[in-house]
Parts: C-alpha cells; structure tokens; sequence
C-alpha cells in the first residue's frame, strides 16, 4: 500500500538521532527507594494531591503510558488499564468511543456525542475524531469517574479522560529520543527536546512517528485494495513558556497530526452461528474484501493559557481552536460476493454469506473554538473558591458516500450534513474547610447548547432519489451540581462522599443514506451518589483507594441499529441505572519491586417498558423476548460495551547490575464479557479478554540510557471486540501479539 505524509520517518529520522547523541546532562532524581512519590491531579482545576480529592480517579503514569505504546498502538490501548474503563472502535486509530461506568455511545456516526469528554491539555477535545489524537510525551493521564457536569460540563455525565503533556521547563536543557523497533516492520521514534530561553521562558518540542507495514491480506483476487493495518501516523507538539511579567505567566500550544493508514477491518463471517467463538479457520491475517479501504486524517490545533497572579487570586484565559479534514472508506461488509439480495432475510448456517455495504465518510470541514475564562482564590485560608464563564463553537461537515462494490467500484450514493453548535456555560465552586477533620466541596454550572443541523440526499444506494434539504434544531438548558465532603480520620487517611449530576446535550443524526428521516434525542441526565476511603500506608510504601456508587440516567441517548434494514435511530430510554464498586492499590513490595492492582465491579441496567430495537439482519440468536413486530425488548438489559468486570495488575522489579539496572516490567489486563448490542444474542455477545505485556530492559549511564525488549498481548488471545449486525456475522478484533524492541536516551 503507497503511502505519502508529510512529516515521514525518513525525515523525522535525523532529528531523533541527533536527539539520542547529544550532550547527556545529569538525570532527574529518582524518588527514594521503596517509598511512594505523591500523586498530584488537576481534577479539580486546582493542583492537588490526588488523595485529598473527594471523587474516584485514577492516574496512569509516564512509565507506564511508554510502556504500553512501545508497540505503537493508538490510544484504544487504554482500555482496561484502569477501574471502569472501555475504550473500541469501528475507525481505526481514529474516533475512539470512550465508556466509563457503563456509560458511553456505540454510535458510529461521525457526528455522534459521547458522554466520556476528553481533555487534552485543558481543552475539551468534542467529536469523536479528535479524541484520537497520538499519546506521546505525556506527564499523567487522569481517569476522572462519574459526572463531571460542574468543572468540565455538558456531555461529561459518565466522566472526564483527562491528559496533561509534559511542559515546558525554564531551568534545564533537556530531553529524551527513543528509537522502536517491532514486528510487521514496525518502526517508531518519539523524542522531545526542552530548551530555557531566559527570563522564565521556555521551549518544548516533541515528536512522535509511528510506522507499520500492512500484515492483513486479501484473497480476492480481484480487490482492489490488496492489503490492510499498515499506517503512517506522524504527530508534532510545539509549547512556548513565557513570563513577559512579574505573576503572569503565557504557554502556547501548537499541534498537529498527519495519519495515513487503513480504515478498520471488518470481518464477515468471523462468528461461528449459535456461537460467540471465531469460526475454527479464523485467520487474523486475512479477508476477502471486494471494496476500497483507505483513512487519511489531517488535524491542526493550538491553545493559549494565560495566568496572572493579581494578589490572593489568579486569572486564568484558556482559548482553543481545533480543525479536522478526514477521509475514510472500507468495505462495511467485509466480504466479497456473491451477495445475499437486500434486505437479506435467510442465512444458511456453515455458508459464506456476503452483505453489500461500501460506504465512505469525509468530513471537509470540522472547526472547533473554545474560551474560559476563570477566577480562582489563591490564599491558604479555610475558603478557596472559583468561577467561570465557559464558550463552545464547532461547524461540522460530513460528506457520506456508498459504492457499488466489484469491478470499478462505482458511486451509488452521497449525502451532505452541516451541523452548527454553540453552547456556552457559567460555573463556580467552593471548598471550605469546616474544620482539620471536616472538608466541604460545592460547585454550580449553568448550561446552555444549541445544534442547527440540515441534510440533504443527492443519491440513494437503495431507494428513492434525491431528498431534502432536511433540517432541525434541538436546544437545551440545564443546572449541574455537585456537593462533596471529606472527613479525615488522620494525616494519611481520607473518607469522602459525593453527589453530583451532569448532562449530555440533545443529539442529531442524518443518516439518509439508507432511510428518508432525521433522528434526534433529548438531553440525558444523570445523578449519582458515591463514598469512598483513600489512604496512604505503612510510612508511604503502599498506596489504596476504594468506592462504592449507584448513580440513575433520566432519558439516556441510545443508538438502535438495525442490520437488516441498514438503519440507525436515536432514541431516549425512560431510565438505566449502574451500581458498582472500584478499587486502586499500589505498593512497594521490596525497595526493587514495585506492585499495583486496581478492580472494578459494575451493575448496568436499562429500565425502560417497552423500548424495543430492530435486530440483526438474520444469522445471530436473539435471547431478548419480541414485541408484535419483531423487534427486541431490552427492559432489564446491560448497556453495551459495558462489562461487569475489570481486573489489572502491573509490577516492576529492578536489580543492580554492572553499573547499571536490570529490570523487567508486567502489566495483566481482564474485561469480562460485553454486550456488542442493544439486544441481547448469542453471537453478539463479546467473550471475556485478558492481555499480557512484558518488558524487559537494561538503564545505565545513570539512567540515561536504556535498552529494552517487549511483548503486548502475549497469549495472543483473539477475540471480537465490537460487531456490525449485518446478515454475515461480523466481528472486529483486538490488536494481536506484537514485540520489538527499544532505545531510548535521555539528555
């Protein structure tokens, strides 16, 4: 597969290995051995150490982020690595779909909402597609759980994915290259370079290129995309420091990203019927695939946070602007002919069945734009506090397109959507200290959003000729709150109990490629209730946390999808609930061996009488009781992608060796099964997954350099992580084994 990128390894190369010769300045210190490093967090907007904040977070570290990127996954990686959290997709490395309690958004629509919101850097990171942007020279990544409708706002009733770069320092030179190696031709380089300008200011530039040759092929002969899963995904981060003034402080942010790679592989006929085993002959190294599959995505955004000190408070200015071009195509389907004749109703177990679906998604123009405003205290007393005015204006494009897939793969469909959306908030909060023992937390938000959404059909694939233009609006006002107080028992210990509520604005689809209708959903939202203890032990060497909670969603967005007629719907449940309990703990078992595990348990049910979905096209087994017309009632099922459980264990044992450190590094994930659906079947039941990395390494030079070697998944356990239900049992899967190796030099 051709592939061309404007900042390519061949380029980046030379950068990188100046990087890994330069001058070696001393390394940073290391924390005290056996003796756990305090963990801050800007949860709350505010620096803080991460066991004084009275909400469930967990925070994945630089260590391990390097870790699990060594073999240049996208940022699905994720999932799993903390309590609660679920992360798929239907793209690829890009539009990943975020689920954190349960709660998330299966939609595939480039204009779907998600109630997990990403920030990166401060700035909210909105429609799916910029969700995806590469993790590279990160500091922390923080896992905020359960609403966030107050500090972080609408669309954040299931939590915040929070990721803070590292930045930009004014007292040191400095930096590191790492060079990677791996399997299918792997070839990675990530680097960063800090430099002092003076008078407090600073420089930060950081890279990342990852590159894979394509491992899929295709066996019909005649396709005319010949092989898959190769990519060239070339991101760049450029952050300025400056300090024009005594208390003021300005960090510009610039960021780019260039992928060009394939489209997802969907995989036809990977379900064994009656089963939700991959069929006896799966091979994860082919397809037969009649349809064009290719994904390039151009993203270019920057920010600039201001802060100035005015005396006993700050004033702090976040703008941000993002802008996305995007084009990806695959064959939907993910066979070849010949075809089951649409809608198709039969499917003939142990028969190849092929469901024609080649459909395309451009998105021409997406510009997003965002402004805060906040005021905070800045004194030690017993009262800190802070307020907000908060601006949010995206214009989106989509162009959608499907293909007659065989010989020439000719148009036979193409709509236009344009969607406007302006939301704008006004927020506050207040922590005050009632006494040693006893902290209160409060915050208020104030929200409104509006979309104005239009579409129009210029050629249908199935039926009907030209339509439209459509159009719609959907509006929304809501208050959010949240209440938290922290009791703690001593200097190490904190037991804290919250209620909050948040709320994802109404939603909007077009999808009339394959229907003559817009859908739209009402706003959704949730409240919650959570207690919890978070405690530092034995003198430092060990680390835990532990909540319980039970929060309810009133009118809850979901996506009914419709396999045998091709057909998407929003609609709202009455009601669903989720229970459970999470749980953190880290520890030094020896000075040289460092141990953490986390868990979580959660209970998610849609209560909604009546509510019923279309279901597959044919060939899965419904288990779901059906109404008059077929359709499948799911009163009293799971939420999608959401499992019961998730288990992780991750240690490091460090030994001295000749001058240096001998090391080696594990981290074991578990999910439990999920439901890929609305409605409950056997084959679209997701079976439970359990990977396994290793990393082994030598550092020296003081920890300046560093070879290693590394697996991710090394059982090579293979499982379909999501589906499409067509007529022909269609799974996607999680990443395969993959190993390389690695050097990286610090400077």
């Amino acid at each position: 597969m051709q592939r061309s990128t404007a900042l390519s390894a061949p380029v980046l190369s030379p950068l990188f290995a100046a990087l890994l010769v330069a001058w070696a300045a001393p390394a940073q210190a290391q924390p005290s051995p056996g003796q756990l490093q305090t963990v801050t967090v800007t949860a709350e907007r505010r620096t803080e150490n991460v066991r004084d904040v009275p909400n469930s977070i967990s925070v994945l570290g630089s260590d391990l982020l390097e870790a699990l990127n060594a073999g240049g996954q996208d940022i699905r990686q994720l999932s799993a690595r903390t309590p609660s959290l679920n992360i798929e997709s239907s793209f690829g490395r890009a539009f990943p779909r975020f689920y954190i309690r349960g709660l998330g958004n299966t939609d595939f629509d480039i204009n779907a909402s998600q109630p997990v919101s990403l920030v990166f850097d401060d700035v909210v990171q909105e429609n799916p597609i910029l969700k995806g942007f590469p993790m590279f020279d990160l500091d922390r990544v923080e896992v905020l759980r359960g609403p966030q409708g107050t500090l972080f706002g609408r669309n954040a009733p299931a939590g915040v994915v929070k990721f803070e770069s590292a930045k930009p320092d004014s007292k040191k030179f400095g930096g590191y290259g790492a060079f990677t190696l791996g399997r299918w031709s792997t070839v990675n380089a990530e680097g960063a370079m800090n430099a002092p300008l003076g008078g407090g200011a600073a420089l930060r530039v950081s890279l990342q290129s990852q590159n894979r040759s394509d491992w899929v092929d295709n066996t019909d002969p005649a396709g005319p995309t010949r092989s898959f899963e190769g990519y060239h995904d070339n991101a760049a981060r450029v952050q300025l420091l400056l300090a024009p003034a005594n208390g003021l402080s300005v960090l510009a942010n610039l960021h780019a990203r260039d992928l060009d790679g394939s489209a997802r592989v969907f995989r036809g006929n990977a379900i064994k019927p009656g089963t939700n085993d991959l069929v006896a002959n799966f091979d994860e190294t082919k397809v037969r695939h009649d349809g064009i599959n290719s994904q390039q995505i151009q993203t270019l955004g920057g920010s600039l946070r201001v802060r100035w000190d005015l005396g006993g408070m700050a004033l702090h200015s976040i703008t941000g602007y993002e802008q996305v071009k995007s084009k990806s195509r695959a064959d939907v389907d993910g066979t070849s002919g010949p075809y089951c004749a649409f809608p198709c109703t039969v499917i003939v177990p142990g028969v190849t069945v092929a469901a024609q679906s080649e459909t395309a998604d451009d998105v021409p123009k997406l510009h997003q734009l965002t402004q805060e405003f906040r005021l905070e205290s800045t004194g030690s007393g017993p009262v800190k506090w802070l307020a907000g005015l908060y601006y949010f204006d995206e214009t989106l494009d989509i162009n959608g397109f499907a293909y007659d897939s065989g010989p020439g793969n000719a148009q036979t469909g193409f709509i236009t959507q344009q969607q406007d959306n302006k939301a704008w908030a006004i927020f506050g909060s207040v922590n005050f200290d009632l006494s040693e023992q006893f902290k209160l937390r409060g915050g208020l938000r104030y929200t409104k959003d509006k979309k104005d959404f239009s579409a129009q059909r210029f050629q249908s694939p199935i039926f009907g000729g030209p339509l439209g233009p459509l159009t719609t609006s959907k509006s929304a006002t809501n208050t959010s709150f949240d209440v938290a107080g922290t009791w703690v028992m001593d200097k190490n210990i904190n037991v804290y109990g919250r209620l909050a509520t948040g709320f994802r604005a109404p939603s909007i689809q077009g999808r009339i490629l394959f229907g003559n209708d817009l859908t739209s959903a009402d706003s959704e939202k949730v409240k919650s209730v959570e207690l919890g203890v978070k405690a530092d032990l034995f003198d430092r060497r060990a680390r835990a946390s532990l909540s319980v909670f039970a929060y309810d969603v009133k009118g809850q967005q979901l996506v009914a999808v419709g396999g045998g007629v091709n057909t998407a719907r929003l609609l709202n449940a009455e009601k669903t609930t989720g229970r459970g309990i999470e749980g953190d703990f880290q520890a030094y078992v020896t000075d040289a061996m460092l141990l953490s595990a986390s868990m979580s348990y959660n209970n998610t049910r849609i209560k909604s009488p009546g509510l019923a979905v279309a279901t597959c096209g044919s060939g899965c087994t419904v288990t779901d009781p059906l109404d008059g017309s077929g359709r499948a009632l799911i009163n009293g099922n799971p939420l999608p992608q959401a499992p019961k459980l998730i288990l992780n264990l991750n240690g490091r044992y460090g030994m001295p060796m000749a001058g240096g450190e001998a090391y080696v590094m594990g981290d074991l994930s578990y999910r439990s099964k999920v439901n890929f659906q609305l409605y409950e079947s056997v084959e679209f039941t997701g079976k439970p997954l359990t990977e396994l990395g290793l990393r082994g390494g030598y550092l020296w030079g003081n920890g300046k350099y560093e070879a290693s070697v590394f697996v991710r998944n090394l059982g090579n356990k293979l499982v379909a992580t999501s589906a499409i239900d067509f007529s022909n049992l269609l799974a996607m899967i999680n990443e395969p084994r993959t190993f390389g190796l690695q050097f990286k030099a610090q400077f």
